[in-house]
């Protein structure tokens, strides 16, 4: 099984989520670290090559985990948040590029 490791604040920013939607994105990266798919995800190519976005649908909002599972060693974490409009927000994506490039030279440093 893949550790989980987190990039940046995304492990604040997922502690931050109402607990029912924390415990659903904790239960999705549950599957991804033992080998399936979440049950709501979709890839997110334009972010980095094998990016992939847990979505998570909770009375209290829509919330996202962004993460790379690509990598061999571990499940990175690259962003989570409250999704408040139809599309992805430019910071959003902005941010998760950016940890993408920090979770690759963590991952090449071992």
């Amino acid at each position: 099984m893949k550790s989980v490791r987190f990039v940046g604040s995304s492990r604040s920013e997922l502690s931050a989520f109402p607990d029912s939607a924390k415990l659903r994105a904790g239960h999705e990266l549950f599957m991804v670290q033992v080998g399936r798919e979440p049950d709501d995800w979709k890839p997110m190519s334009s972010v980095g090559a094998g990016v992939c976005e847990i979505r998570v649908r909770d009375p209290a909002g829509q919330y996202r985990v962004i993460y790379v599972a690509s990598f061999g060693t571990a499940i990175y974490v690259l962003h989570a948040f409250q999704k408040k409009s139809r599309k992805t927000s430019g910071f959003d994506l902005k941010l998760a590029r950016r940890r993408y490039r920090e979770a690759k030279a963590m991952e090449s440093e071992g």
